[in-house]
């Protein structure tokens, strides 16, 4: 009876178990929800200003930016893009493992010097770096509460004064780029110095002529800085989408998991059910031959 009284408490503990998990992930495809009408609305705007920025910028001469200035990288900001609570599956572990490879692989002399410093958006990612001793600036762990272009616009405008002043030569931004609810894509890109996007040989595309009011030099003076701010903006919007799509993936995983545990539980309680009762009639048959034998 012992055995059974254990089947049927961890029974009662999976039934809970499965309840939560179910929960969560109809709470994460909620979110999931707005946060995918957020990043599908952002990216045509983002795509378009950046060719728009390329065409332009392609039609002035001696662009001399101080955010297209490419100088030999021996300061470096890498920006990580977490999330703020666990249960999403290895998002947030494949996230710190890229930006941790970046680092020690590409960025391994000027870790060395103590000139890499990071930017943990997001409480995962933030407590990984800050453990293990990294330079880590700043706190933007809250950025999610209130995700909206002028908050995540501070980090940026952080990252482009030190780059501008010259205490920054490199900035990479590492994220999960959102591709659907089961698939994110690891991502790393490099948000400063701003280069040209590289379009395939065998794209066709077509010029446009933009009329261009005051001048083109203007024109791409507000640019620059609007397009690395949109940047960083999508990444953390598909940051944000990845997340949601990993924890409800995840949980829809656990549901299921717990469903076949509970399927073998029943099984057992029954067989321990079946064996006890057996067990029983045996010593009851016994007890009655017993008596008429004596």
């Amino acid at each position: 009876m012992a055995n059974l009284k254990e089947v049927r408490s961890r029974i009662s503990s999976v039934t809970s178990t499965q309840q939560i998990t179910k929960a969560m992930k109809m709470v994460a495809a909620a979110k999931l929800k707005r946060a995918t009408n957020a990043i599908v609305q952002l990216r045509p705007y983002a795509n378009k200003l950046r060719d728009i920025l390329a065409q332009v910028s392609a039609s002035v001469e001696g662009n001399d930016s101080p955010y297209t200035q490419d100088r030999l990288p021996r300061r470096v900001l890498i920006i990580v893009l977490t999330s703020n609570r666990g249960l999403a599956g290895a998002f947030n572990a494949n996230a710190i493992k890229t930006a941790n490879n970046l680092i020690f692989d590409k960025y391994a002399e000027q870790h060395a010097k103590g000139n890499v410093s990071v930017i943990a958006i997001g409480k995962r990612g933030h407590d990984f770096f800050q453990k293990r001793g990294f330079n880590v600036i700043g706190n933007y762990n809250e950025l999610y509460s209130d995700l909206n272009f002028l908050n995540v616009s501070q980090v940026t405008d952080y990252a482009m004064s030190e780059f501008r002043a010259g205490n920054i030569d490199r900035v990479e931004v590492v994220y999960n780029e959102f591709r659907n609810a089961a698939v994110q894509i690891l991502t790393t890109e490099q948000l400063l110095p701003l280069v040209p996007q590289d379009k395939p040989e065998t794209a066709v595309t077509a010029e446009t002529d933009y009329i261009i009011e005051p001048s083109k030099e203007r024109i791409i003076e507000e640019l620059i800085p609007k397009a690395i701010k949109t940047q960083l903006y999508k990444a953390v919007l598909d940051s944000n989408a990845s997340e949601h799509g990993a924890r409800m993936t995840a949980m829809d995983k656990a549901t299921e998991n717990a469903g076949e545990l509970l399927k073998q539980l029943k099984l057992s309680y029954n067989q321990a059910r079946q064996a006890a009762i057996t067990t029983e009639l045996t010593e009851i048959v016994s007890g009655a031959a017993a008596l008429s034998n004596g």
